[in-house]
């Protein structure tokens, strides 16, 4: 089973980028972020056209998750427990009906900054609510696979120039021990798993010549409880996304499992 992971900034506005992507790559399932549209307006005939079953979380202009997936879709859950008042959609799961079952969050955690102040605070919070259903999972003892945009550098080495990232949000101390906290209850980081050393990113912002540069930063994550972790024989980040016609600033990032 191939899974991608992949923020695509805006479905509408990159609706071509991503249809061609799907039919030159075809992964078994693929978990997008920041879709800025609600679920009646996604555009689901070309992703259904592809063979693809389609369930979102979408929000008007902002954020929004979609699960695509060549297997059945079951047991779908919409929103990150913990916060009913929460109205921003950024969290979506399901499992996956392939020939083991695989159960899959997809998420787009948020931003936080300015930071200090309330979109820090809420951050925080949310990062609090993840290590929350993380537990869950766990417990559960199944496959499950946590993908998506969590807006972490959880190292210096994860930017190409870490000193400008010191007093953001991204990687501000408290932020990256939120993230441990969740990898150590038991998560295998799948990229890190399979990949050492700096030079590795997965969003170059468009301004600045970020990307001719290569002034990249690795903030899109897959983390694997230890059910899935035993079945993964593969994970990369397909930077090349990055160099197409009109891209997102972020590229995919893929594992393989042995499902």
């Amino acid at each position: 089973m191939q899974i991608a992971s992949f923020n695509i900034n805006g479905v509408k506005a990159r609706l071509p980028a991503v249809l061609d992507w799907l039919d030159a790559s075809s992964p078994d399932v693929a978990v997008l972020q920041e879709i800025k549209s609600v679920d009646e307006a996604f555009p689901r005939e070309p992703f259904e056209d592809r063979g693809y079953n389609l369930e979102t979380h979408g929000q008007k202009g902002f954020n929004g998750v979609a699960i695509l997936s060549k297997s059945p879709l079951e047991d779908v859950r919409r929103g990150l427990p913990g916060d009913d008042e929460d109205a921003q959609a950024r969290w979506i799961e399901a499992t996956v009906m392939g020939r083991r079952a695989v159960r899959i969050c997809g998420l787009y955690l948020p931003n936080g900054n300015p930071a200090p102040g309330p979109k820090y605070d809420y951050k925080l919070a949310w990062m609090a609510r993840l290590e929350t259903r993380a537990r869950e999972l766990l417990a559960a003892e199944e496959p499950a696979v946590m993908a998506g945009d969590y807006n972490v550098i959880p190292q210096d080495e994860d930017a190409a120039r870490p000193e400008a990232w010191a007093k953001d949000a991204l990687a501000l101390p408290r932020t990256r021990a939120a993230f441990r906290r969740v990898l150590n209850l038991g998560f295998t980081e799948a990229f890190r798993a399979r990949v050492q050393g700096p030079g590795h990113y997965s969003f170059w912002d468009y301004q600045g010549g970020a990307w001719d540069r290569n002034d990249g930063i690795r903030i899109d994550h897959m983390l694997l409880t230890p059910q899935a972790a035993d079945l993964m024989t593969d994970c990369r980040i397909e930077t090349g996304q990055r160099a197409g016609e009109k891209p997102s600033d972020h590229v995919p990032v893929w594992i393989d499992l042995d499902a």
